[in-house]
């Protein structure tokens, strides 16, 4: 069942700090997509307010996420992106539902 993690995030105001997380997570994306089992590591913006982010990683597995971690860009991520919030990160941990078979709604 494939692990996804869902994060939403919330840049200050100032222009300056949307656009350093901006590219921040633009860069992270393309650093993490390499990660052995993951399957995609998705960045986006809210397109009604620029400050709103939100990134979907989606692993293998849970245990999938070691890789992650271990990558050694990951102890640059939070230093430089939680000074850039509004408000603490909305971490979201869920498993995929298998969508492969019919099922009956009653």
């Amino acid at each position: 069942m494939v692990y996804t993690i869902t994060v939403h995030m919330t840049a200050k105001s100032d222009p300056e700090s949307i656009r350093k997380l901006k590219n921040k997570l633009i860069e992270a994306s393309r650093v993490y997509s390499k990660d052995k089992e993951t399957i995609s590591w998705f960045v986006m913006q809210d397109v009604f307010d620029s400050r709103e982010f939100t990134i979907v990683e989606r692993y293998e597995q849970e245990s999938s996420q070691q890789y992650h971690l271990n990558n050694p860009y990951w102890k640059t991520f939070d230093p430089y992106v939680i000074p850039l919030l509004a408000k603490p990160m909305d971490l979201r941990r869920s498993e995929e539902l298998d969508t492969s078979k019919d099922v009956t709604v009653d």
